[in-house]
């Protein structure tokens, strides 16, 4: 691994620990196992870094979402397909929801711009899977659907940020139930599953007026004829330093 992944992996983990004003850069280069001045090569300041870990997690979170587009439009069941592919990914390294967490409550502004550049198309893509499930009397009428995304995203940021201390604790490694992620992604699929599609019992027809169009990756459209939970899943300014800071 070369040194300027280590600096960013070793920033990622301590800013989401200490947050990024309780991060000086020594004890970054001090993580890494180089000379602050050798950090400052690759990030000429704390600053630079901070924006080059968020790029980072965002852009590896896009590079996910073609993966989460073609799972919607091919035959897995959907639903729970893209709830673990969401909830695996800040579960593989829980650095990230804890460190988006942080900048979110730290930095609302500059992450709202960031998080509408990265996050919004994605929703945009699930909330119109879902008015098309409503469309079609599959998904319950009430339900705002771009609310509902961020709603489930809240839930698996906070649950997996907090992981480590409901681990052990309030969620037992020793449960027959299983581990805790295991256990908070089964109830997160349970709360969002039942919360979102109506039950065949409701009595309300449901649309005949076609099958659901599933809008491919590169904007295509396939026709295909599933059940409502197949049809739905996902689609897919730098502040100045505060007083406090360490640096």
């Amino acid at each position: 691994m070369d040194v300027r992944t280590q600096i960013l992996q070793a920033a990622t983990r301590l800013f989401a620990a200490h947050g990024f004003d309780g991060t000086s850069l020594k004890d970054i280069a001090d993580a890494v196992g180089v000379r602050k001045p050798s950090l400052l090569y690759h990030f000429p300041s704390k600053e630079k870094l901070r924006l080059a870990v968020l790029q980072e997690l965002l852009e590896h979170w896009n590079g996910v979402l073609p993966r989460l587009l073609m799972v919607a439009a091919g035959g897995e069941p959907r639903f729970e397909t893209v709830i673990d592919e969401v909830v695996g990914f800040f579960a593989a390294e829980p650095d990230r929801a804890r460190l988006l967490v942080r900048e979110i409550l730290d930095r609302p502004a500059d992450m709202r711009d960031r998080l509408d550049q990265y996050v919004r198309p994605w929703v945009d893509a699930v909330a119109a899977y879902i008015r098309k499930g409503q469309d079609y009397g599959e998904v319950h009428a009430q339900v705002d659907a771009e609310a509902y995304v961020l709603q489930i995203i809240n839930l698996v940021l906070s649950g997996v940020a907090a992981a480590s201390s409901l681990a052990g604790g309030l969620l037992p490694h020793d449960s027959p139930l299983g581990d805790p992620v295991t256990r908070h992604t089964r109830e997160l699929i349970r709360i969002a599953r039942y919360s979102l599609f109506r039950s065949p019992d409701d009595g309300v027809p449901r649309s005949v007026d076609g099958p659901l169009r599933i809008d491919d990756v590169d904007g295509s459209a396939k026709s295909e004829d599933r059940t409502g939970d197949e049809r739905l899943g996902a689609g897919p300014t730098a502040d100045a330093p505060t007083t406090g800071e360490r640096t």
